[in-house]
């Protein structure tokens, strides 16, 4: 996390399996490595956080288990994430993942391209994120109209017959 460029390079991931517990491993695929620009929203708020709970260096933990090292996703789950829905009135069942999908449909409800918010997500391509968002992209039948109305306007005006006032 770079705070001063305001930016979350997206390197590694944590794991969790019943048969190696929480490990660190590469991102899935090639393109899940990654750069996201962070809203002042969010430095301000992990400014706040390492200042309450300080990283112990450049390597360690933002957000640490009870005992130290990794956070376990049950734990998380049932000790933070499920209180705080419940708190903020969410449906019961939502999961951090809907967090992935809220970030998508703000981009997506605020103007930017398919090619920026599947490079955000760290999807293998534009495809496969109109595969999962595109019914969320605005009609664009209304744009359309206008485009080829405001293209042909000059044209049109200029074939109208002219009426001469004094007939």
């Amino acid at each position: 996390m770079d705070l001063l460029h305001a930016t979350v390079s997206v390197e590694q991931q944590v794991q969790q399996t019943a048969k190696h517990g929480v490990y660190v491993c590469p991102p899935k695929t090639a393109r899940s490595h990654r750069t996201v620009p962070l809203p002042r929203i969010a430095v301000d708020a992990m400014k706040a956080h390492l200042r309450d709970f300080p990283a112990d260096g450049p390597e360690s933990w933002i957000f640490t288990a009870p005992q130290g090292g990794p956070v376990v996703y049950t734990h998380f789950m049932d000790g933070s994430w499920r209180p705080a829905c419940a708190k903020a009135g969410m449906p019961k069942g939502t999961g951090p993942h809907a967090l992935r999908h809220h970030y998508a449909s703000l981009l997506i409800k605020h103007g930017e391209s398919v090619k920026t918010v599947s490079e955000r997500l760290g999807h293998t391509n534009a495809a496969m994120t109109l595969n999962i968002y595109t019914h969320l992209w605005p009609d664009s039948e209304e744009r359309t109209r206008a485009a080829v109305d405001k293209a042909y306007a000059d044209r049109c005006a200029d074939a109208q017959p002219q009426v001469d006032e004094a007939a």
